[in-house]
C-alpha cells in the first residue's frame, strides 16, 4: 500500500529548519512528504541556503490526494501567498477539514487566503497584527490548536509544532 502524502508548500527563502524537522519527522511516521513549488522538480532554496528539489509544481497539485498540508515559515510564505494556486490548495484543504501546519510567517497565506477569520492561532511576533487585522485570534503560546488547524511561533516552537502534527496525522484512518 502506497504511504499517504503529506504536502508542504514552499517559497524561496523558506526557513529550512521549519521545512527539514516535519518534513522528516512526517517521514519517520511512514507517511510520503511531497514538497510543491512553482515548478516540478526544480531547486528551492531555503533562507539559510539549504537546497530541497520539488516533487510537484502548484497548478498540479490535488488537495484530495494528501492527508495534511504543511507550511513552513522564514520568507517563502510571503512569495508565494499572492499566487491563486496556493490560496487555492490551501482553501481546499480547509474545505475537507485536512489538517493545516503552518509555523513561523506560514500564516500569511492563510491571511492571503481569507482562511484567519474568526480562527484562533498563532505565528511569529511580526505578523501578530496582521493575524489580527484578517479577523484571526492571536495567541502567544508554542503550538495553537484550532479544529483542523495548527499553528507555532518560531524555530524553537518546532518539537510541539511536529509533535501535534504527527498526532493529528496519526488519527486519520
Amino acid at each position: 500500500m502506497e504511504p499517504k502524502k503529506v504536502l508542504f508548500l514552499v517559497g524561496e527563502e523558506f526557513e529550512d529548519i521549519e521545512l527539514l524537522y516535519p518534513f522528516y519527522r512526517v517521514m519517520e511516521e511512514g507517511f510520503k512528504p511531497v514538497i510543491a513549488w512553482k515548478e516540478a522538480n526544480s531547486k528551492v532554496t531555503g533562507k539559510h541556503g539549504y537546497t530541497v528539489v520539488s516533487d510537484i509544481s502548484f497548478k498540479d497539485v490535488r488537495p484530495e490526494d494528501y492527508v495534511a498540508l504543511v507550511i513552513p515559515g522564514g520568507r517563502g510564505p510571503e512569495h508565494i501567498r499572492t499566487l491563486e494556486e496556493v490560496k487555492n490548495i490551501t482553501r481546499k484543504f480547509f474545505e475537507l477539514k485536512k489538517p493545516v501546519a503552518a509555523i513561523c510567517h506560514g500564516p500569511q497565506i492563510l491571511i492571503s487566503a481569507n482562511l484567519v477569520k474568526g480562527r484562533k492561532l498563532t505565528s511569529v511576533a511580526s505578523i501578530k497584527d496582521d493575524v489580527i487585522a484578517a479577523g484571526g485570534m492571536y495567541i502567544d503560546d508554542s503550538v495553537v490548536v484550532d479544529e483542523n488547524l495548527i499553528s507555532s511561533r518560531v524555530p524553537s516552537d518546532l518539537p510541539q509544532f511536529a509533535s501535534t502534527l504527527i498526532k493529528a496525522l496519526k488519527a486519520i484512518k
